[in-house]
Order: structure tokens, then sequence, then C-alpha cells
């Protein structure tokens, strides 16, 4: 379950502060002494109880600047406090009751909410307004799974626990799934995010509890749209392109995006199948079990 980081400092800081020193240090998680440091600047701005109220009626009156230094990043749900920088930005998100109206607009699951899923990144969070979500917490091995829809990770449940306000936890990129649920009224939790360029080749899962297994792929990236895109344009290059990547492309999601690049576009069923069939033999598990699945989804459709 992700680690909860005790701390109780009692003094706040300015959301420009906050930045200020997570800028000197940078967030690497995986070093105690900065993690030690990136928790003492995030629990300080949750201690500042007028910030994140200010920030919002200032962005709503378009009255003057924020202290946060961009422009983009608000959604529904999500409010980017800080650019992308030394290896982070901080965020602040919303978790509405059920009884919200923003809940009976949007439904549960553009919350996320009973979608239980993992992270390809690293973030350290803390509750900040409300009594907080709760989550049902497991564990996996991410270095042992291959990724494929239906695989069955060996999936450790650990406890159902509350993200109160004032308590503070470092989820685990690869490690840590949670099933979340809506709280008993609105919520807000405020975030340090670390930002990895190589996150986006890592995956990150959905997951089946009832069957203790992965749903699919949560992240693709942007060469995979750009691959399906080109290979469905049909240019001659594209397809070269993509027939190389699937036989060697270091990346089994960029493979196995390949493979299904090419077989949208064909529309014979025994091409697409001897296609799935190469597949199968690509050496990588991942692409191999996805073969198997829509080659028996071909046979279910067309005998």
């Amino acid at each position: 379950m992700p680690r909860v980081i005790p701390c109780e400092d009692q003094r706040t800081s300015t959301l420009s502060e906050t930045i200020e020193a997570l800028d000197a240090q940078g967030f690497d998680p995986s070093d105690d002494a900065n993690l030690t440091g990136a928790a003492t600047a995030l629990r300080r701005l949750a201690n500042n109880r007028d910030f994140l109220g200010d920030l919002l009626v200032d962005r709503l009156s378009e009255d003057g600047h924020s202290e946060a230094e961009s422009d983009s990043g608000f959604s529904p749900q999500a409010i980017v406090l800080s650019s992308s920088r030394n290896g982070y930005f901080l965020r602040a998100n919303i978790w509405p009751a059920p009884d919200d109206p923003m809940f009976a607009s949007s439904g549960a699951r553009s919350f996320v909410y009973d979608f239980p899923h993992d992270h390809n990144f690293n973030f350290l969070t803390a509750g900040y307004f409300g009594p907080g979500y709760s989550s049902d917490y497991y564990e996996y091995e991410y270095e042992s799974t291959a990724g494929f829809t239906g695989e069955t990770p060996a999936l450790r449940f650990l406890e159902r626990s509350k993200l109160d306000q004032g308590k503070m936890q470092l989820y685990r990129a690869h490690r840590d799934i949670h099933s979340q649920l809506p709280p008993e009224s609105l919520s807000i939790s405020i975030n340090i995010v670390q930002m990895d360029p190589a996150s986006a080749w890592y995956d990150q899962y959905g997951f089946d509890l009832r069957d203790r297994a992965i749903s699919g792929i949560l992240n693709p990236a942007a060469s995979e749209a750009f691959l399906q895109i080109a290979v469905g344009l049909g240019g001659e290059e594209a397809l070269d392109l993509a027939e190389r990547f699937g036989c060697s492309h270091p990346s089994d999601r960029m493979r196995l995006t390949s493979f299904r690049a090419r077989g949208s576009r064909m529309t014979d069923a025994a091409e697409r199948d001897e296609l799935w069939a190469v597949a199968e033999q690509s050496g990588s598990l991942l692409v191999a079990r996805e073969a198997v699945r829509h080659r028996r989804l071909l046979q279910e459709t067309f005998g």
C-alpha cells in the first residue's frame, strides 16, 4: 500500500515558497532525504488553508496573476499548480461526493471511482480538505508482469483506508494499486507528481478485481497514435516502418501497436489471422498473448 509519510511540521508556506523549495532539490522519492524535504514542503503548503481558495478566486475573476506559474492545467477534477519543472509538478485534485452535482452529471468513472489502477509515476499526496476518499489497496510485482489483457498477476489485498485531512502518503509507481471510493462530502488532495521522461514507455494498468486480471493499458503513448494514423493513411513507408517496429522495436507496446495498425487495414479475415500468427512468434510475451486473443476473436466471429 502507499507509504504513509509522517510529518508534524506546523509551519505554513505559500505556493510560490513551496515551488521555490522544491525547485531547489527536485523530487526524487527514491532518496529518503529528498523525500523528507518534499514531504515537509507539501505539509507546509497543506497547512495553508487559504492558498487554494485564493487561487481559484483569482483565476475566476481573472484579476491579476496567481502564485501558480502556469496558465494551463484546469479541468473539472485536476488543477495544475505549477509547470513541469525540476523533476516534478504540483496539482490539486477535487473528489466529489455522490450527492455533488458534478458527480451526478459526469458519473463515477469520470473521477476514477471504482476503477482499480496503478500508476506509472510516483507521487506524494496530502489530504487538504474534506473527509477524503477511501481506497482498497493492493500490491503486485510489475517486473514479472507482461501486461496483456486477461493476465492475472498475483494481487495482494492490504487494506481499505481513507486519505484524511492532513494524512500524507507516497504512491509508488508500478507497485501500488488502488480502487477509490467517493468521499462522504467534497474533498481535495494536493500532490507532488514525479516527472520522468521515460515514464511514458512504462505501462499503467487497469485491473478487474473480480478476475484479479489486467483489464487494459491506460497510457497509450503519442507515438502509438502517430503510427496508427500513418499506417491508416496507407503510405508504403509507414507500412515498412510498422513492419520493422513489429520485429525489433525495444518497446513491446509499440510492437503490438504495429500489428494492430496493420491488422486494422485488412478486410480479409484470413489475412488478419495470418498477420496475428506472425505476431505469436514475435518473441514478445505481451504481443504473443494479445495475438492469441485476436486470433480467437477472429475464429469466434468468422468461424
